[in-house]
């Protein structure tokens, strides 16, 4: 082997490392890519209204994809978070019409999804269910019982609370910005704070890993397990006074696709499917990623099934490319 081919072997060996380490610049870059092939296929895309309505697209998708990102990274799975967050806007929404205080209201609809993620959390933790097995029953009575409480309608909503993160503000008099976005930037701070900073963030990435070697080092795998679904329970329930915010309407038809497009944007991230390798980072790149596709792709007057083909396609490959690092990592 020639002292060339050597060099070039290292070169590669420390790029795919690299990649590894940061897995929050493939998105990046995807994202930067996006933006630009929309921008010379349409003359409005490159806009600054129209980059506010992408990024306030982002945010409920985004919000959901944050929370799906802790459950991924202990190589678990949420496919009911959609429909707990759409059951949550319902509550919500019936509360406020019946007269209930709008605190009170937005309370209780993250009580709801609090509590199915410690629903989630206990059976994957006690009875040892898989989560693929427990969310997808969840994802179906969820989706009933939304279809149950809304009787087939969709439910305004008129409480100004309610409607507040989809309040518009102009950022240095020229760029749309809304207190939805604000919310969305802070807890994703947060979220990427307890990840890298504390103990907590450490355990979850540890469990993620190697569930009984952390077991053996004295971690509390379960109780990590139980509070990685509740702080997710959280984050769907915010994204579901997101979603009010952004239509002041509770539709049980809405976000049908919502936890297909949370997993995507946090595969899109570089989070991996088997858990232990991810950054909220990524995660917030590859709600972008997923945002800007759709609303590029519409604006060339793409089908809307064509949309769904486009973004599966793009979650089958964003697998395969994690399945391929992950093997040269263990090579």
């Amino acid at each position: 082997m020639t002292t060339a081919t050597v060099t070039a072997n290292r070169e590669r060996e420390s790029l795919g490392e690299f990649l590894l380490r940061a897995p929050a610049v493939g998105p990046a870059l995807a994202l930067i890519v996006a933006i630009v092939v929309f921008s010379l296929a349409t003359d409005t895309f490159f806009d600054l209204d129209n980059l506010s309505t992408v990024v306030q697209q982002s945010l409920v998708v985004g919000t959901l994809a944050l929370g799906q990102t802790l459950i991924i990274l202990i190589a678990g799975i949420d496919l009911s978070n959609a429909a707990s967050m759409v059951v949550a806007t319902l509550i919500m929404a019936k509360l406020a019409a019946a007269g209930t205080n709008g605190f009170v209201a937005l309370l209780a609809g993250i009580a709801l999804t609090v509590l199915v993620g410690l629903f989630i959390g206990t059976l994957a933790t006690r009875i040892k269910l898989p989560a693929f097995i427990i969310t997808l029953g969840t994802f179906t009575g969820l989706t009933a019982v939304a279809k149950l409480i809304a009787g087939g309608q969709a439910v305004p909503v008129t409480d100004g609370l309610l409607q507040w993160l989809g309040t518009k503000r102009y950022l240095f008099g020229g760029i749309p910005i809304t207190y939805g976005m604000t919310l969305a930037l802070i807890m994703f701070l947060i979220v990427w704070y307890s990840l890298t900073k504390t103990a907590w963030g450490k355990h979850v990435y540890a469990v993620g890993n190697a569930p009984e070697s952390a077991r053996l080092s004295g971690i509390k795998v379960n109780r990590t397990v139980i509070s990685v679904y509740l702080v997710a329970g959280f984050c769907f329930g915010i994204a579901a006074w997101q979603a009010l915010g952004r239509t002041p309407n509770a539709d049980p038809n809405q976000f049908q696709l919502g936890n297909l497009d949370s997993i995507t944007a946090v595969v899109l991230g570089g989070t991996s499917l088997f858990g232990g390798r991810g950054s909220v980072l990524g995660t917030l790149f590859g709600a972008l990623v997923v945002a800007v596709l759709r609303s590029g792709l519409t604006q060339m007057g793409v089908d809307g099934n064509y949309q769904d083909l486009a973004t599966g396609a793009l979650l089958i490959a964003a697998v395969v490319v994690d399945r391929i690092a992950r093997r040269q990592q263990q090579s």
